[in-house]
């Protein structure tokens, strides 16, 4: 590992002089701290990030908050962060994930230090008792998720009611009268999750628009649950023949269920996602769906953390159209159905 010992000699200057021109405590010539910027490069030295912080007066370290609370789907939760933690190093910042459900009183503990420059901020629910804090903050922040009132914040994500009027607009582009939307856990509806209850708000106005008979039911992510609750439309919706599906574990296992119980994909039935688009083509029957663009989301979020960081306005919405992707588990509907 190279020390500021051997910078100091490459650049023929004192061990002092390197660390004045990393702290910028004392004043050095401009010729001097070109030769041990040169000598930096050329020998790959690392500063220590007390010293970056002492030049910048930034830690170049980024929080993103993300509490892993019930039903949400962890595999999802972690593509947002890689891609945040790639964005952010290209930007030569380090990531510092915070997943303990903390609320206010965690982003407060981080933001009265100087650990972190900025925050992202996930898992954002409608009324979400972190956001008078986030306003208050001296600290820049970009929330991936849109609350009730966004107004005072930088928010950015994939227009969610907008993929929910997607997937049904599809359905009924292709006959279908009595739709369903399979969602996400109760609970996740209970703490008023931004993004889920998004796509019940798009789901329900793109029904009634094409005056479809609709349904929306909450499931837990287990196969069990898959049965009950395709026994439950079956018996309730017998003319049932279009599934909006935004639960991604039970994807499969809905499908499977739903095959059980006599029902074919697509001839019978229907199915259409939220998910991504690794798991909709590797189910038994690929299903059209419409992605959940993590990678974009996180270096997004990142981008506008930085423009934030260095005195640019942003936009303080900034929402991701949906696109469908048609695959194997859409037909139009049979007139026997």
């Amino acid at each position: 590992m190279v020390k500021i010992t051997d910078v100091a000699r490459h650049a023929g200057v004192s061990p002092s002089t390197v660390s004045y021109a990393l702290s910028g405590k004392r004043p050095i010539s401009e010729e001097t701290r070109q030769r041990i910027e040169a000598s930096i490069r050329e020998l790959g030295y690392r500063p220590h990030a007390g010293a970056r912080a002492l030049a910048s007066s930034r830690s170049k370290v980024l929080a993103l908050v993300v509490p892993l609370r019930a039903g949400i789907h962890v595999p999802v939760v972690m593509q947002f962060a890689v891609s945040v933690v790639t964005a952010a190093r290209q930007h030569d910042h380090d990531v510092l994930l915070l997943t303990q459900e903390e609320g206010e009183e965690g982003l407060r503990r981080v933001a009265d230090t100087a650990l972190v420059d900025a925050l992202i901020v996930m898992d954002i629910q409608l009324h979400d008792p972190r956001l008078p804090l986030l306003r208050a903050l001296d600290r820049a922040s970009v929330l991936i998720g849109f609350p009730a009132r966004p107004a005072g914040l930088t928010c950015i994500d994939l227009d969610f009611k907008a993929a929910g009027e997607l997937c049904v607009e599809r359905l009924a582009g292709l006959g279908h009268r009595v739709v369903a939307l399979v969602g996400s856990p109760p609970e996740v509806y209970v703490r008023g999750t931004a993004f889920a209850q998004r796509v019940v708000e798009g789901f329900t106005a793109a029904a009634d628009r094409n005056g479809l008979a609709s349904s929306v039911h909450p499931c837990e992510a287990s196969p069990a649950a898959a049965r009950r609750v395709a026994e439950q439309l079956l018996r309730e919706q017998p003319a049932l023949t279009g599934v909006v599906v935004h639960n991604e574990p039970l994807l499969e296992p809905l499908i499977d269920a739903f095959a059980q119980l006599g029902l074919r994909v697509p001839v019978d039935l229907s199915v259409t996602a939220i998910c991504p688009d690794e798991l909709a083509e590797n189910v038994r029957v690929p299903v059209t769906s419409v992605p959940i663009p993590s990678t974009e989301v996180g270096a997004r979020a990142v981008e506008l953390l930085m423009k934030k960081l260095g005195g640019t306005d942003v936009p303080e919405a900034t929402l991701l159209a949906p696109r469908l992707t048609e695959r194997a588990s859409t037909a139009p509907r049979t007139l026997t159905s």
